[in-house]
């Protein structure tokens, strides 16, 4: 593959055995023991502006600048400077690592190979890990734990974003009308799973994504507040002229190596296609209920509404099968990658569509399914008993845990059941 792309990982923290934490000052605590000695600010603020959209304005306010004062003023508190407290590294294999205020968070160096992209993800597991080993250390008491997830389960949803470059020449309205259709609908295989409901009715039951009952607007530069489906903030990090920088907000952190690439690489393709004005004819009628439906649907028929005559419903893997063709008819044979994610994307549409448990070790939400019907039926729990519910839940959070010798992902690992990509 010849575009540019990265994952920025948000990663949520607490201290086993300690009952208040200060997960800002524990975040910036945490990135420090990256390195020895003293601190060197290296990263240049001075070319991003959050508020400028990709529709061609720049917007006076942004949604969390309220909360922003709040934060300024609890950190002043703190007495720690701005640029020590966000601690803002760039390691040695390109990535950033700063504190995001409330989460360490791990940004990948940019790639053009999926396959690189995933052994810098698995890496930024890596680091997040050791560094929290080494504060562990440095506590009287108590263990840090980090997870690689999106949720606490009350209410509060963190990010996993990804960043694509795109051709500038490329309308916005295009750019809008392709990815309304595959954001929505990609939940069904690159959805992280998760126990419960945070919002709305509370429903205990299995969602697909971790994200996606979060999202409340169509398109918006913000990204804490009224979050939307297409983030339209214009950072491109290059020349403008020339490039945007697609920030994707709508997904979730994916511990498996396959749908990471997976996830990643067909959105490319899905890319490819909008730039080559190639899109299936398809068009959501409410693209937002189509995403909080489609998490929900405990039958997993994945039925959305699309524009046209009457009540059309089709289901969500039709639509993907749409992508796929057409990105198989314009891209296939292009490199070896493509015919990758080609595949994969292909074999992944058709267990779907037969029965989504024979995805178990490949996708994370049927995995996490998996593990949790299992713990469920041992322990004899009830979807409808509050506190059963707490249990599965924990079991929930315990499947993104980056300690390799607690994680319930990195126990399934050793013992070879999950699909493996880089060593």
């Amino acid at each position: 593959m010849t575009r540019l792309f990265g994952i920025e990982t948000e990663y949520g923290i607490t201290i086993d055995e300690v009952d208040k934490v200060d997960v800002v000052e524990e975040s910036m605590q945490l990135i420090r023991c990256y390195q020895q000695g003293a601190f060197v600010p290296l990263w240049d603020y001075r070319l991003e502006n959050p508020r400028r959209d990709e529709r061609g304005f720049e917007v006076k306010n942004l949604l969390n600048d309220a909360d922003e004062k709040v934060h300024l003023q609890q950190d002043r508190k703190r007495k720690i400077p701005f640029k020590e407290l966000k601690s803002d590294l760039i390691i040695y294999n390109g990535s950033r690592f700063y504190n995001d205020h409330t989460h360490p968070e791990y940004s990948t160096g940019e790639c053009t190979s999926l396959f690189e992209l995933v052994a810098q993800d698995k890496a930024g597991e890596r680091i997040v890990d050791i560094c929290a080993q080494r504060r562990t250390e440095m506590l009287d008491q108590g263990v840090v734990r980090m997870y690689k997830n999106n949720t606490d389960f009350e209410g509060h949803s963190y990010g996993c974003h990804e960043n694509y470059l795109m051709d500038r020449s490329v309308p916005f309205e295009r750019i809008l009308e392709g990815l309304l259709l595959f954001f929505p609908t990609r939940q069904i295989f690159c959805g992280a799973g998760k126990v419960g409901v945070e919002r709305e009715d509370r429903a205990p039951i299995y969602q697909l994504s971790q994200r996606a009952e979060f999202f409340e607007v169509i398109a918006s530069v913000d990204t804490m507040h009224k979050r939307p489906v297409v983030n339209t903030r214009d950072e491109p990090h290059a020349d403008a002229a020339q490039y945007r920088r697609l920030h994707v907000i709508v997904g979730d952190a994916n511990m498996s190596e396959y749908i990471t690439a997976l996830k990643v690489g067909s959105t490319v393709l899905v890319i490819d296609l909008i730039e080559a004005d190639c899109l299936p004819d398809y068009r959501l009628k409410d693209p937002i209920a189509a995403m909080k439906n489609i998490a929900r649907d405990q039958s997993h028929a994945w039925l959305v509404e699309v524009e046209g005559p009457g009540h059309r419903l089709v289901p969500a893997v039709e639509i993907q099968d749409a992508f796929l063709t057409l990105a198989r008819r314009e891209f296939a044979g292009r490199d070896q990658e493509t015919d990758w994610v080609l595949s994969a994307w292909e074999d992944v549409i058709e267990k779907l569509s037969r029965d989504p448990m024979d995805l178990v070790g490949v996708c994370d939400w049927v995995t996490k399914k998996w593990l949790i019907d299992s713990f469920c039926e041992a322990e004899n729990l009830a979807w409808d008993n509050p506190d059963d519910l707490f249990w599965m839940q924990s079991q929930d959070l315990e499947y993104s845990n980056v300690d390799r010798d607690a994680g319930l992902y990195y126990l399934l690992e050793s013992q070879g059941q999950m699909v493996r990509l880089v060593g």
